[in-house]
């Protein structure tokens, strides 16, 4: 990997713990190999970290997964997510609004 895809430089503005979401994502991206990597941070402030899935039978985006992990284990709503990709690019996501916070 080059220089730019694990530089530690992290945006600028970030509260401490969306520096713990960026650098959670790109460690997950890093170790697994995959082009995309993401944290959550739910309302009670529980983090999860995933990457992308990306077999032949299932796609999912790697913030998907994060979201579904975080209501797997009873999240009542998300503060916060961050994405990390390479080459960067938005991560795909969808939001849906529900009576839930």
């Amino acid at each position: 990997m080059s220089d730019a895809q694990t530089s530690g430089a992290q945006p600028a503005g970030l509260s401490a713990e969306d520096k713990k979401l960026v650098t959670l994502a790109r460690a997950t991206r890093a170790r697994t190999g995959a082009a995309e990597g993401a944290a959550v941070r739910d309302s009670d402030g529980r983090t999860y970290a995933a990457a992308t899935v990306d077999l032949p039978s299932l796609q999912v985006s790697a913030l998907g997964v994060c979201v579904a992990m975080a209501v797997a284990s009873g999240s009542g709503g998300l503060e916060a997510a961050r994405c990390a990709t390479w080459p960067a690019r938005a991560c795909r996501f969808t939001a849906a609004t529900s009576g839930a916070t």
